[in-house]
Protein backbone atom coordinates (compact mmCIF):
# COMPACT_ATOMS: atom_id res chain seq x y z
CA UNK A 1 0.00 0.00 0.00
CA UNK A 2 1.47 3.34 -0.81
CA UNK A 3 0.20 6.77 0.76
CA UNK A 4 1.08 10.24 -0.53
CA UNK A 5 -0.54 12.71 2.21
CA UNK A 6 0.40 16.41 3.57
CA UNK A 7 -0.88 18.14 6.51
CA UNK A 8 0.56 21.66 6.70
CA UNK A 9 -0.47 24.43 8.93
CA UNK A 10 1.52 27.83 8.02
CA UNK A 11 0.76 31.23 6.94
CA UNK A 12 0.09 32.38 3.25
CA UNK A 13 3.19 34.13 1.91
CA UNK A 14 1.44 36.17 -0.99
CA UNK A 15 -2.40 36.39 -1.99
CA UNK A 16 -3.52 33.53 -3.94
CA UNK A 17 -3.58 33.65 -8.25
CA UNK A 18 -6.12 32.07 -9.72
CA UNK A 19 -6.20 31.26 -13.46
CA UNK A 20 -7.95 29.83 -16.16
CA UNK A 21 -6.74 26.95 -18.12
CA UNK A 22 -7.60 26.86 -21.57
CA UNK A 23 -9.70 23.91 -21.11
CA UNK A 24 -12.01 26.61 -18.68
CA UNK A 25 -10.75 24.78 -15.30
CA UNK A 26 -9.45 27.14 -12.76
CA UNK A 27 -6.33 26.76 -10.85
CA UNK A 28 -5.38 28.97 -7.72
CA UNK A 29 -1.33 28.76 -6.69
CA UNK A 30 0.39 29.95 -3.81
CA UNK A 31 2.59 29.62 -0.78
CA UNK A 32 2.55 29.13 2.63
CA UNK A 33 5.43 29.57 4.95
CA UNK A 34 5.58 26.97 8.26
CA UNK A 35 7.89 27.58 10.58
CA UNK A 36 10.24 24.60 13.00
CA UNK A 37 11.66 25.66 16.24
CA UNK A 38 14.30 23.65 18.27
CA UNK A 39 17.03 23.96 20.55
CA UNK A 40 20.41 22.91 19.49
CA UNK A 41 23.27 21.22 21.57
CA UNK A 42 24.77 24.10 23.18
CA UNK A 43 21.27 25.33 24.50
CA UNK A 44 20.79 28.15 21.45
CA UNK A 45 16.79 28.19 20.00
CA UNK A 46 17.30 28.02 16.39
CA UNK A 47 14.29 28.45 14.30
CA UNK A 48 13.89 27.53 10.42
CA UNK A 49 10.92 28.31 7.74
CA UNK A 50 9.90 25.58 4.63
CA UNK A 51 8.20 27.54 2.01
CA UNK A 52 5.92 25.29 0.32
CA UNK A 53 4.11 25.76 -3.51
CA UNK A 54 0.55 24.87 -3.60
CA UNK A 55 -1.81 24.12 -5.77
CA UNK A 56 -5.70 24.12 -5.64
CA UNK A 57 -8.16 23.13 -8.66
CA UNK A 58 -11.88 24.08 -9.25
CA UNK A 59 -14.07 25.27 -6.45
CA UNK A 60 -11.30 24.80 -3.58
CA UNK A 61 -9.24 27.05 -5.85
CA UNK A 62 -11.99 29.70 -6.28
CA UNK A 63 -12.83 29.29 -2.34
CA UNK A 64 -9.06 29.99 -1.98
CA UNK A 65 -8.62 32.85 -4.06
CA UNK A 66 -11.70 34.59 -2.81
CA UNK A 67 -11.19 34.97 0.91
CA UNK A 68 -7.46 33.70 1.42
CA UNK A 69 -5.52 36.89 1.63
CA UNK A 70 -1.20 37.07 2.22
CA UNK A 71 -0.88 36.26 6.29
CA UNK A 72 -3.74 34.18 6.98
CA UNK A 73 -3.12 31.53 9.41
CA UNK A 74 -4.26 27.97 7.29
CA UNK A 75 -4.45 24.16 7.23
CA UNK A 76 -4.02 22.23 3.66
CA UNK A 77 -4.06 18.79 3.16
CA UNK A 78 -3.31 17.13 -0.10
CA UNK A 79 -0.64 14.97 -1.92
CA UNK A 80 2.86 16.17 -2.94
CA UNK A 81 3.64 16.10 -6.76
CA UNK A 82 6.92 16.90 -8.39
CA UNK A 83 6.88 17.91 -11.93
CA UNK A 84 10.27 18.47 -14.34
CA UNK A 85 11.61 20.33 -17.15
CA UNK A 86 14.22 21.06 -18.93
CA UNK A 87 15.31 24.60 -18.94
CA UNK A 88 15.90 26.23 -22.07
CA UNK A 89 18.66 28.63 -21.05
CA UNK A 90 21.24 26.10 -19.41
CA UNK A 91 19.99 22.82 -20.67
CA UNK A 92 19.98 21.40 -17.38
CA UNK A 93 16.59 19.38 -16.03
CA UNK A 94 14.89 21.17 -13.48
CA UNK A 95 12.05 20.14 -10.91
CA UNK A 96 9.34 21.46 -8.84
CA UNK A 97 7.61 19.87 -6.03
CA UNK A 98 3.85 21.10 -5.11
CA UNK A 99 1.40 20.54 -2.67
CA UNK A 100 -2.14 19.54 -4.65
CA UNK A 101 -4.75 20.85 -2.14
CA UNK A 102 -7.96 18.80 -1.48
CA UNK A 103 -8.56 19.80 1.92
CA UNK A 104 -8.21 23.57 3.11
CA UNK A 105 -9.06 25.29 6.86
CA UNK A 106 -9.13 28.80 7.19
CA UNK A 107 -7.54 29.15 10.91
CA UNK A 108 -7.63 32.29 13.16
CA UNK A 109 -8.85 35.75 12.14
CA UNK A 110 -8.03 38.04 9.38
CA UNK A 111 -5.12 39.62 9.98
CA UNK A 112 -5.40 43.16 10.55
CA UNK A 113 -8.61 42.23 11.91
CA UNK A 114 -8.55 42.85 15.95
CA UNK A 115 -11.79 43.15 17.02
CA UNK A 116 -13.15 40.34 15.04
CA UNK A 117 -16.17 38.76 16.53
CA UNK A 118 -15.77 35.17 17.69
CA UNK A 119 -17.62 33.64 14.83
CA UNK A 120 -15.21 34.95 11.85
CA UNK A 121 -11.92 33.01 14.52
CA UNK A 122 -13.89 29.99 13.80
CA UNK A 123 -12.12 27.61 11.72
CA UNK A 124 -13.75 27.55 8.32
CA UNK A 125 -13.47 24.47 5.81
CA UNK A 126 -13.58 23.64 2.23
CA UNK A 127 -12.69 20.55 0.37
CA UNK A 128 -11.91 19.43 -3.33
CA UNK A 129 -15.06 18.22 -5.14
CA UNK A 130 -14.99 14.54 -5.10
CA UNK A 131 -17.55 11.70 -5.48
CA UNK A 132 -19.45 10.72 -2.06
CA UNK A 133 -18.39 7.38 -1.39
CA UNK A 134 -21.14 4.79 -1.55
CA UNK A 135 -21.89 2.82 1.21
CA UNK A 136 -23.29 -0.62 0.19
CA UNK A 137 -23.31 -1.97 4.00
CA UNK A 138 -27.18 -1.37 5.35
CA UNK A 139 -27.05 1.11 8.39
CA UNK A 140 -27.25 -1.06 11.89
CA UNK A 141 -28.82 0.48 14.78
CA UNK A 142 -27.25 -1.03 18.27
CA UNK A 143 -29.47 -0.43 21.79
CA UNK A 144 -27.68 -0.51 24.83
CA UNK A 145 -29.76 -3.37 26.08
CA UNK A 146 -28.03 -5.38 23.71
CA UNK A 147 -24.38 -4.90 25.27
CA UNK A 148 -22.68 -7.97 27.28
CA UNK A 149 -21.29 -5.36 29.13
Amino acid sequence: MDLNKVQIIGRLVRDPEVRTTPSGKNVCSFSVATGFTWTDQSGQKKEQTEFHNVVAWGKLGDIIGQYMKKGRQVYIEGRLQTTSWDDKTSGQKRYKTEIIAENMIMLGSKPGSEGSSPASAMPQQARAEQPEPKSELPEIQIDNDDLPF
